[in-house]
């Protein structure tokens, strides 16, 4: 499913109020968005200098999250993805159960 990137620090400090929902690798944070003809899930992914100094490492996470989330049906939100630094040694099929369970404890999807 298409997604588009949440850009800007309110459309992040809106997030900090929302579900929450946590893996051992991730913390997923959400909003719902009203329902209308294009409105689509909004995703801002997070790996901080904390997960891994090196900057391949990080990307290397980012672009895993970014086609797991590419994969998944999800209802219209906003929906902000946080790395832990355990995420380093993480498969992509770690990430994927991982991201599913955060996402049904946030209540997001069922």
């Amino acid at each position: 499913m298409p997604f588009s990137s949440l850009k800007g620090e309110k459309a992040f400090q809106r997030l900090r109020g929302g579900r929450a929902g946590r893996g051992r690798y991730l913390t997923v944070r959400w909003f719902p968005l009203r329902p209308t003809a294009f409105n689509p899930v909004r995703v801002g992914i997070v790996v901080s200098n904390k997960v891994s100094k090196k900057a391949t490492v990080r990307n290397k996470i980012r672009r895993r999250l970014r086609e797991i989330l590419r994969k998944i049906h999800l209802p219209p939100c906003e929906m902000v993805v946080v790395a832990q630094p355990e995420a380093v040694g993480a498969s992509y099929w770690d990430l994927l159960k991982d991201l599913t369970y955060a996402l049904k404890k946030s209540g997001l999807v069922q």
